[in-house]
């Protein structure tokens, strides 16, 4: 029972029930990513009437967050590219990192030195500092 209100009210655990009707009813799945997120369209590419073009979604494997989403997906889901990776072969870049999801906010959060975060005190103060004074 608690599941289902679960999948009833919330959306940042995966999809809510409309959406889960929503996609049965008109979406087509178009591929899968490496983090398990699950990518649809509108069944047979079809033109959505109050957009004008197709349809396309992502239901996240896990913490809905749009930073998720791969480089290789990220121009498909906001129609830069037509083709979705699993058809048009994507193969990245020898310069591109490996994707990572927006880690602000948590303990792998970038944190540079001098950041009272980072070493959990402020380092002393190098000397260079001149404060302005009026007149």
């Amino acid at each position: 029972m608690k599941q289902f209100f679960l999948k009833f009210f919330t959306w940042w655990s995966g999809q809510t029930f409309g959406t889960q009707l929503w996609t049965k009813r008109y979406g087509e799945l178009v591929g899968q990513d490496e983090q398990g997120n699950l990518y649809y369209r509108t069944r047979g590419g079809a033109i959505d009437p109050t957009l004008g073009f197709e349809r396309r979604w992502v239901i996240y494997n896990g913490y809905a967050e749009a930073s998720r989403i791969p480089p290789s997906w990220h121009g498909w889901i906001h129609h830069v590219v037509d083709a979705p990776p699993t058809e048009a072969n994507y193969q990245p870049r020898e310069w591109e990192k490996p994707h990572q999801p927006n880690l602000t906010g948590t303990a792998n959060a970038y944190r540079p030195s001098g950041s009272t975060l980072a070493s959990g005190k402020r380092p002393k103060a190098t000397g260079d500092y001149q404060p302005w004074t009026p007149g």
